[in-house]
Parts: structure tokens; sequence; C-alpha cells
């Protein structure tokens, strides 16, 4: 299973491993590893922390939490308490080493700043960009930073150019 990071927010791009809300879902997390895995692509561990059951049903939490706070039209509580919690672990720990940055720390860890960067967004003034995928089926939301704030698809590379392609044919046909 391949992880995209287009939100443009690490906690959207949680959020994000839920594809298809709305349809036949698309679950990214089934298992303990794939979570473990997702750490690592995101760019939050340099090494897959040990992940159990209850660890995944904890970040599954987190994840339907943040895209109800991004989609809403208020915070209920409930997610509001959700997200608080899973941003009181500290951060992973970074060092500079000859060969780059290193990145540890455990799955509370990472679950923690990917917590904080979606309170830094929603609490902040481009919560008012967040956007939702245009493209069927895709429910992939993400911060809109175009220029003209007139984005519409989470990905050129995948959801725009399908769109694009789609639109051209029809024209055609």
């Amino acid at each position: 299973m391949k992880f995209t990071f287009v939100s443009g927010n690490v906690g959207l791009d949680l959020a994000g491993t839920v594809g298809h809300r709305r349809g036949a879902r698309i679950d990214l997390l089934p298992a303990p590893a794939d979570l473990a895995r997702w750490t690592v692509a995101a760019g939050l561990l340099d090494d897959e922390p040990p992940v159990t059951m209850e660890d995944l049903a904890g970040a599954k939490a987190l994840r339907e939490a943040i895209y109800r706070l991004a989609t809403g039209d208020s915070f209920d509580p409930a997610d509001l308490g959700t997200l608080n919690r899973a941003a009181v672990p500290a951060l992973p720990a970074v060092a500079l080493t000859e060969d780059g940055p290193v990145r540890s720390g455990d799955l509370p860890a990472a679950l923690s700043a990917a917590a904080r960067a979606a309170i830094d967004l929603l609490g902040g003034p481009e919560a008012a960009l967040i956007r939702e995928c245009e493209a069927s089926p895709c429910t992939r939301l993400f911060v809109d930073t175009s220029q003209r704030r007139t984005r519409r698809w989470c990905d050129m590379r995948g959801c725009g150019n399908r769109a694009k392609a789609a639109a051209f044919r029809a024209r055609h046909a």
C-alpha cells in the first residue's frame, strides 16, 4: 500500500489514510504494521515503531476526529478531547548527524506531531483554506495555498489529471 502526502499538513495526511469516505471506504491503515510504515513515510520517524492493535485503534480515532473537526461547522467536544490528548506526548527527538537529521521516538510521539500539526492548522488562519478534493470519489482534505485559492483537487498528478482527462474525453465524444 502506498501512502500519499499531498494535503499540506501531516494531520490532514493522517485523515487522508481513508479514501472514498462516502462510498466504498478504503482504509490504508488496516493493520498495526501499516501505521508503523505510515509514521516513517510521513517523515515523523526514521524507524518503524512497535504498534499494537490498541495503538491502531487510538490512531484511527485520532484520524477520524481530525477529519470531523476539519470538515465540521463547529468543534465537537469529544473530537477536541481526542485531538488534544493525542498532542500531549513529547514530540519525536531530532538530532543532526553527519548523514543528516535523525528522527526517533515511539508511536505516541509521532501521533503527537500529527495532532499538533492539526491543532496549529485548525486553530489558525489557514483553517479557512481547508478544502475537500472535488474529484469523485476522492474525499481527501488539503490546504489550498494556491495563489488565487482556487485549487480543486488534492493532487494534480492524480485526481486533477483524471478529472481533466475525463473532461477532455467528454468534450470530444
